[in-house]
């Protein structure tokens, strides 16, 4: 009897055991479970709409789509528009640090600038700026900062091409430039321009804003004084660009831009790259960081991918521009 009770014993111990590394392979599982099925949340923090920064929005969300983070199954996505107002810009900063935010994507530099002022743990992804070390988002492109990274909308070639199109080919002498002289990425490519235009006899004449609603103003003022117009990629000059196309064709002053989302506009030219590509490579970067394969400071600032220059035969004809066809072997042409 002794002997089958201690039997007994063995055998309901061995099952305890058993049932007991079940348990725990189950609570593994289930931990498994909840891991692929975190939520995160990422803050977009966007300086202004317009064509090309929702572009570079619509480009960030596409990347992490393909990379497996799908709105409404594993990520949120918390839009906020600054509506070009600076001091904007910091709330929403502020209160997606607040919220405790996984991520924050910053779409512009004074966006970006809040961000970073406003947390150094929370990821910052960036794009759509011009200069970030010289806005003081990253000591150097390829050492970042310990917890923000992105890319740049300022190629080293992408201004030249465009100014030396203007003088070599258009024999433009007097270029006007309206910009915010608040923002630092435009002041940044105002000096770009000199730097690019003075040493071949061109003259800069500048009209700067504040707001959007004094770029017609700044247009009408260029008017008489300038054989072209440039605007860079400047945040509240482009959400009111066609304000200045409106000039430019009523006045027949041709239009040069910065960037290719605005000559589709209504600008004669421009050197550049799609803010969608732009975006979607800073979506990728995010992925890297949600996915725990890196950190934002192992990750470079990245410059846009191709490059090229375009010409938009209808706005060249509205703003009484010839286009020649030797320009073929120099640009690709946008025709409607």
């Amino acid at each position: 009897m002794k002997k089958s009770l201690k039997a007994f014993s063995l055998i309901m111990a061995a099952g305890m055991l058993v049932m007991s590394g079940c348990g725990k392979e189950t609570s593994k599982g289930s931990s498994a479970e909840a891991d692929e099925k975190k939520q995160y949340t990422i803050g977009i923090t966007q300086f202004v709409e317009h064509p090309s920064l929702d572009a570079a929005t619509d480009g960030f969300k596409k990347a992490l789509e393909d990379e497996g983070f799908k709105e409404g199954e594993n990520v949120k996505f918390d839009f906020q528009n600054a509506q070009a107002d600076m001091n904007n810009t910091q709330t929403i900063a502020n209160n997606f640090v607040g919220d405790k935010v996984d991520m924050i994507f910053a779409n512009a530099t004074p966006s970006a600038v809040s961000a970073l002022n406003a947390t150094k743990d929370i990821p910052i992804l960036f794009t759509s700026v011009t200069d970030p070390v010289g806005a003081g988002l990253v000591e150097s492109f390829d050492k970042p900062g310990d917890n923000i990274t992105g890319t740049t909308d300022n190629h080293p070639e992408g201004t030249a091409k465009t100014i030396d199109f203007m003088i070599d080919e258009v024999g433009v002498q007097n270029i006007g430039i309206i910009y915010n002289s608040g923002e630092q990425n435009s002041e940044v490519q105002v000096q770009q321009v000199k730097e690019l235009a003075e040493p071949k006899g061109a003259k800069i004449v500048e009209a700067s804003v504040s707001t959007s609603a004094e770029v017609k103003q700044a247009a009408d003022s260029l008017v008489g004084r300038v054989d072209a117009i440039y605007i860079p990629t400047d945040n509240t000059v482009v959400s009111a660009l066609e304000s200045v196309i409106s000039v430019a064709n009523s006045k027949k002053i041709p239009l040069f831009v910065g960037e290719l989302d605005s000559m589709k506009r209504g600008a004669i030219a421009a050197s550049g790259f799609s803010y969608f590509d732009l975006g979607y490579q800073t979506g990728k970067m995010a992925a890297e960081v949600l996915k725990g394969n890196k950190k934002p400071s192992e990750i470079p600032v990245e410059l846009p991918g191709s490059l090229k220059l375009v010409i938009n035969k209808k706005a060249a004809e509205e703003q009484g521009l010839e286009v020649k066809d030797a320009w073929s072997e120099i640009a690709e042409f946008h025709e409607e």
